[in-house]
């Protein structure tokens, strides 16, 4: 079923609803796929395909408050922080999950000399439309 959830949203590319991000330390961030759930009036799916470029991150941020998260790396390798949890290296076929309120404190490429892409699945109310906010 997982696999299944993951490879429509990597297939739905077709779909970018032109929601694109280039943060400053070398991430982009494009969404694939946006649908509202019709079992679960209220909430919506959506992906963002995350790209760093060689030794690329995002600065320290929290997601929609309503936001539950199923991340996998589909290239490289991510390090990643989540709470005060340990720093985690993560490799191309390796998935976690965010929780709403989570506090993501790293979240970069592993690799200074490779690109790293990961795929994050959101579960979010369909009104929240800002996914992410950055610490400043």
């Amino acid at each position: 079923m997982i696999k299944t959830i993951l490879c429509t949203a990597a297939l739905a590319a077709v779909f970018v609803t032109g929601a694109k991000a280039d943060d400053s330390s070398g991430a982009k961030v494009t969404m694939v796929y946006d649908h509202q759930l019709p079992n679960v009036p209220g909430k919506s799916m959506r992906a963002v395909l995350v790209e760093y470029g060689p030794g690329g991150s995002s600065p320290s941020h929290t997601h929609a408050k309503s936001a539950f998260i199923f991340a996998t790396v589909l290239e490289g390798a991510i390090r990643s922080q989540v709470n005060n949890g340990p720093v985690t290296t993560y490799r191309t076929g390796d998935s976690w999950s965010e929780f709403p309120g989570d506090h993501h404190g790293v979240s970069g490429n592993a690799s200074t000399t490779e690109p790293a892409r990961l795929l994050a699945v959101f579960v979010v109310d369909t009104d929240d439309t800002n996914l992410t906010t950055f610490e400043k």
